[in-house]
C-alpha cells in the first residue's frame, strides 16, 4: 500500500515552498526509470532523433542513460565564468565527479554545439501540464534553451506533475513531458 503524496501548494507559494514539496513527494517514489525509458526510446525513434542531449540523474530523477543504446548522447558540465552557464559533451567524457555528486565531462572534454543536438531530456523536481519546469534553483537550462528549435522533452515521475507551476519570462517550457506512463504533449 502506497502512503498518499502530500497535496502541493498554491500556485502562488515561492518556489523554495514548491522544491520542498517536490523532494518530500519524491522521497518515497519507486525507481520509474526502467519505464520512462521504454516509452522515451519509441518517442524519439518516432521522431527521427538521433542525437540527444540527456542528464546524469541525480537521486530521485529516472536515469535515462539506458538510450545510449540506439542514441547518441551528449551531458553537460555545469560552469560559473565568466558567468552560469552548460557546456555539452559527448555522454562518455563524463569521467568527473560534479559538485553535485555525478559524473561530468573535464573540463577539457570536446564540446558539442547545441544547434547539432535533436532533442533536449529535460530534469526536474516537478512540471506542470503546460510544460513549465521547477529545477534546481541555478536556471542554468534557462539559459542554454532560448531559441532551441529541437524537441524539448521533460522527465519526472508522474506524481510530480501539477496542473500549475509558478513561472517567470524567462522559464524555457517542455513541448511534451515523460513519465512512467508515457510520453504526452503539453496542454
Amino acid at each position: 500500500m502506497s502512503l498518499p503524496h502530500p497535496p502541493p501548494p498554491a500556485v502562488t507559494a515561492p518556489k523554495e515552498t514548491w522544491r520542498a514539496w517536490a523532494r518530500q513527494t519524491r522521497a518515497p517514489l519507486p525507481d520509474v526509470s526502467a519505464a520512462v525509458v521504454a516509452h522515451l526510446r519509441p518517442f524519439l525513434a518516432g521522431r527521427g532523433v538521433r542525437r540527444v542531449l540527456a542528464y546524469r540523474a541525480m537521486p530521485g530523477e529516472p536515469d535515462v542513460s539506458a538510450l545510449d543504446t540506439g542514441f547518441e548522447l551528449l551531458t553537460t558540465r555545469t560552469r560559473y565564468r565568466p558567468e552560469r552557464h552548460l557546456t555539452l559533451h559527448p555522454w562518455d567524457t563524463a569521467t568527473e565527479q560534479s559538485a553535485f555528486g555525478m559524473l561530468q565531462p573535464p573540463a577539457t572534454a570536446p564540446r558539442v554545439p547545441l544547434a547539432s543536438v535533436d532533442a533536449v531530456l529535460l530534469p526536474a523536481l516537478a512540471f506542470d501540464r503546460t510544460g513549465v519546469r521547477l529545477g534546481y534553483g541555478g536556471g542554468f537550462y534557462d539559459r542554454l534553451l532560448p531559441g532551441y528549435a529541437g524537441l524539448i522533452v521533460g522527465v519526472c515521475p508522474s506524481p510530480l506533475l501539477v496542473p500549475a507551476l509558478p513561472t517567470e519570462p524567462h522559464d524555457v517550457r517542455a513541448s511534451h513531458l515523460a513519465t512512467e506512463t508515457g510520453v504526452h504533449p503539453t496542454d
